[in-house]
């Protein structure tokens, strides 16, 4: 398993737009891919759950990737929430 904490730069946070990005590239992955932020976990690869963690601009998560492409998907998703999520 490898993680990485990482800051959330989208002015509007994680809404439905950003979450679905954030959802297809996780879906990319063989890894179990999931974030935890205020000590709830939540799955990357499920937009209701990335919904449901309420994540603002500015929250900081960390990343949890655990599988056989775990670094890849890891660099991966983490570059993708630092370049906005297509915002």
């Amino acid at each position: 398993m490898v993680s990485q904490k990482v800051v959330i730069k989208n002015p509007t946070g994680l809404h439905l737009r950003p979450a679905g990005i954030l959802c297809k590239e996780a879906m990319e992955f063989n890894s179990l891919i999931t974030f935890t932020f205020r000590g709830n976990t939540a799955n990357a690869k499920s937009v209701l759950s990335v919904l449901g963690a309420c994540i603002k601009c500015g929250d900081e998560i960390e990343v949890f990737c655990e599988g056989s492409d775990e670094e890849e998907a890891l660099s991966t998703m983490i570059r993708v929430i630092e370049d906005g999520l297509g915002e």
